[in-house]
């Protein structure tokens, strides 16, 4: 069934009965909070190697068994599936037919509401189907006051409304940037513009800007530049990537939104944060190179070079860059043809 979205609080501390979970949408941030959180409520811990299992797309095979084994040290397993799509309908339907008292979280970036998978977890009665989108500026906007205010940390207005504009796509960077703010401030301290323009609006985080426009619009030149002056400036490779995926992401919401009949200038206009004015040709030059298919993959490789940044002996900054230049590049030969 599809969960009413008053009802995916409870549902984290206490998922009850069900037995599969699929969180979707564009937040990827966010759908990989609401696994942690589901896992924490289950076997206690997001990362017990006894009792959470996570599947990668080439072993999504191993579903079904791994779902049915008991853990070692009792409890209910914990099996979380990343960045599944419709391939993995047959596997799900295997779990759902099976009595295994495994519990399985479906984690997928995007899915269409015609989606197989989502359709066959909307439809079975002991699975649940989470969406899982960007909020939106009111929602952002309390967010924010309301982390403030349980830190002890006095905010103005204007810095809100600012902030509303620059973070929001993904949880997990806009987290990540709240805290920045709050550790600046410090207990009892305060957050202006100033401050939330230099704590956020680095100079490194310009360059990064610079390197995914340029990257989503096809410009080899402007985005291995940029990049390189980012990394230059203290910009982390994990950070790059995250913001790449939220660029990513506010492009594939504007694509959809073209889908139900606006034009690339008019999608741009609603695009969510605003597009800043010169930016948004290279904006509309990315709508106009990517389809919803190419953009819901290279949130994939996204988020596969993230994590291989974390669980890899290889070069953070090596993977990054090549990363994003291959999105420039994909770009590139789709602007040629």
């Amino acid at each position: 069934m599809k969960l009413d979205a008053r009802r995916v609080e409870a549902f984290l501390r206490d998922p009850g009965s069900s037995r599969v979970v699929l969180l979707y949408g564009d937040d990827i941030g966010l759908i990989r909070e609401r696994a942690a959180r589901l896992a924490v409520s289950l076997a206690g811990s997001k990362d017990d190697p006894f009792r959470v299992t996570e599947l990668e797309r080439d072993t999504l095979a191993n579903m079904a068994l791994e779902v049915a084994s008991p853990p070692l040290t009792g409890g209910r397993r914990v099996v979380r599936a990343r960045d599944v799509g419709d391939a993995a309908v047959a596997a799900v339907q295997a779990v759902l037919a099976a009595a295994a008292g495994g519990f399985l979280i479906l984690e997928a970036i995007g899915l269409a509401a015609r989606s197989k998978l989502r359709v066959l977890i909307e439809q079975s009665a002991d699975a649940v189907a989470i969406g899982c989108y960007p909020p939106d500026a009111a929602a952002l906007g309390a967010d924010i006051r309301l982390t403030m205010e349980a830190n002890g940390v006095a905010i103005d207005a204007d810095a809100v409304r600012w902030l509303e504009t620059r973070l929001g796509s993904d949880r997990a960077v806009t987290r990540s940037e709240i805290e920045k703010l709050v550790l600046y401030a410090g207990p009892r301290g305060g957050v202006d513009m100033a401050a939330a323009q230099m704590v956020v609006g680095d100079l490194a985080g310009l360059s990064v800007e610079d390197a995914l426009f340029a990257a989503t619009a096809g410009d080899v030149v402007a985005t291995d530049r940029s990049l390189h002056i980012a990394i230059g400036e203290g910009a982390a490779p994990v950070g790059i990537l995250r913001a790449g995926l939220a660029h990513v992401q506010r492009l594939h919401r504007a694509r959809l939104a073209m889908a139900d009949g606006l034009g690339p200038a008019e999608a741009t206009k609603a695009a969510r944060p605003p597009v800043f004015f010169r930016r948004e040709a290279a904006f509309r030059t990315a709508l106009s190179s990517w389809g919803e298919p190419a953009l819901m993959t290279a949130c994939i490789r996204l988020a596969d070079a993230e994590r291989a940044c974390k669980r890899t002996d290889a070069p953070a900054d090596t993977i990054c860059c090549g990363v994003i230049l291959g999105l420039a590049q994909r770009a590139a030969a789709s602007i040629r043809r």
